[in-house]
């Protein structure tokens, strides 16, 4: 009777790893290749943002990104936090000074159009989400804002359990998602997908066909030259949709060195305390428990 309970629980126990292990697989059957995992100024517990890249990104987002897609949550002086793209005063109202932002109503009850000011929001390209919807085939672009956070994949199997894991966890595939969508396009798809008009084939977006053409091409932003005449970085698609994902990834969580810092300042408190706690405790119990020092001495006493 044992032995058949034994068997039963082992027989469980494989047929439960069996599918746990093949999860991954089917994962990637139905949705393909999942994102390499891509390495980050910002992974980690001590991951900081590159000043030079975020400002590269907003770059390509503007250039770019910004014909089709919106920044509800983020403000021009967002942009001159400390932590992040860390532009000058003088360049975020520069910036703002360029876009046109509609305000009122005035004196006369009407609504009128002004310059950008640095507390204003990144205008988006359309005026409300039914005009998106219209110029872009009848849905519109989503919102980039927490696209870095909202956007994620799983790797299947038990990669779920190492990558809740401290120090060593894997919290990246948003980012990773977003720059393998980026370079997922493919000119000709393969001969089993069909592709209908107004599609396009990327390999890693989820059933193969998206709306949005191939928003980058080798070439397309022209990065500062440093002092030989050269740019910085390539100006590649691969360079382009690294540059982005790291700025989208700073508007999704800009308080991310702050909370990484408060974090670790919490961890080392504990570990402080824990040390202290154990020291008072030693001391305090010193000469209450133990053989020779119990709660009834005289039971130990030697005749």
């Amino acid at each position: 009777m044992i032995r058949t309970r034994a068997r039963g629980t082992r027989a469980l126990f494989a047929a439960a790893l069996a599918a746990i292990l093949s999860a991954g697989a089917a994962s990637a059957e139905d949705h393909g290749p999942l994102p390499h995992r891509e390495k980050w100024t910002f992974s980690g517990m001590f991951g900081t943002f590159d000043q030079a890249q975020l400002q590269r990104g907003f770059q390509v987002y503007r250039e770019v990104c910004s014909n089709c897609h919106s920044l509800n949550y983020i403000r021009f002086r967002n942009l001159e936090q400390e932590g992040g793209p860390d532009f000058s005063a003088a360049q975020i109202k520069a910036l703002a000074a360029e876009y046109k932002v509609k305000d009122g109503p005035n004196d006369s009850g009407d609504m009128f159009e002004r310059p950008g000011r640095p507390a204003d929001k990144i205008p988006a390209p359309f005026p409300n989400e039914q005009a998106a919807a219209a110029a872009n085939g009848g849905k519109a672009p989503p919102d980039l804002s927490l696209m870095a956070k909202a956007r994620t994949f799983a790797r299947g199997g038990l990669w779920f359990i190492i990558d809740w894991l401290p120090f060593i966890g894997y919290t990246e595939q948003g980012p990773d998602y977003i720059h393998a969508l980026l370079n997922g396009y493919k000119e000709e798809p393969p001969k089993d997908v069909t592709v209908p008009p107004g599609g396009h084939y990327n390999e890693y977006y989820p059933g193969h066909v998206i709306a949005m053409p191939k928003p980058l091409s080798d070439g397309q932003v022209t990065y500062a030259k440093g002092a030989n005449g050269q740019p910085v970085v390539p100006e590649t698609v691969d360079q382009y949709s690294r540059d982005v994902t790291a700025f989208l990834m700073w508007t999704a969580e800009p308080h991310l060195l702050a909370r990484k810092s408060l974090g670790l300042r919490a961890i080392l408190f504990l570990l402080v305390l824990a040390g202290l706690l154990y020291y008072v405790k030693k001391k305090i119990w010193s000469d209450v428990g133990g053989e020779t020092h119990g709660l009834q001495p005289e039971l130990h006493k030697t005749s």
